[in-house]
């Protein structure tokens, strides 16, 4: 069995998809993709089609090797975005190849259940407490949300307010036993974001 293409799909806003062929017929699908930059991982990709076309893509390893060491300069986000998009869907290949699921081609499973959070909407404490409490009415034990709108690099106290009560505002919808994770979603700046721990 050997690699035949590798077609990208950019969907907008945002994502990256792959699709890798073989010529028995077996497609891997991944999503390499670096949020905002998804042409530029689209291009990593393509850079990488010469070496994995003709290639057996059974041998996961020595592929993803030769495509982080293959070059002078190793990682960063968008090389290796485009690396993992390529290995989700190797994996997705060697996966169909022997009818089993990749977990258990990776050692097996290690959990019979795991608890799961769903991501709930809104920036603003009017938002976010019935959003949270729509999740947990399908019985999520957990949210992810947002915890504010973009912040500068040095913000205001009131914007740190108003995280708080955005965190409050769920916490009152949910109750004591729901989780809640908060996502800084890339919105916050390093000095910022200590405060904000804090």
């Amino acid at each position: 069995m050997k690699i035949t293409s590798l077609i990208t799909y950019v969907v907008p806003p945002r994502w990256l998809f792959l699709k890798i062929k073989t010529d028995d017929g077996l497609i891997g699908w991944g999503e390499p993709v670096v949020e905002g930059r998804a042409e530029t991982v689209k291009a990593a990709v393509h850079e990488l089609e010469d070496y994995l076309i003709g290639k057996n893509p059974l041998h996961i390893e020595d592929h993803w090797n030769v495509m982080y060491r293959g070059g002078f300069y190793h990682g960063g986000p968008i090389r290796m975005s485009a690396i993992a998009g390529i290995d989700q869907a190797l994996w997705d290949i060697k996966g169909k190849y022997y009818d089993a699921p990749v977990y258990e081609l990776m050692g097996g499973a290690c959990y019979d259940s795991i608890k799961v959070y769903s991501w709930t909407s809104g920036d603003q404490p009017s938002d976010v407490g019935q959003a949270a409490k729509d999740v947990v009415d399908k019985e999520f034990r957990a949210v992810k949300m947002n915890e504010t709108e973009e912040l500068q690099y040095i913000d205001t106290y009131a914007k740190i307010d108003q995280v708080a009560e955005c965190v409050a505002v769920v916490r009152e919808a949910v109750g004591p036993d729901i989780g809640i994770g908060i996502d800084f979603q890339g919105r916050d700046h390093k000095p910022m974001a200590k405060v904000l721990a804090k």
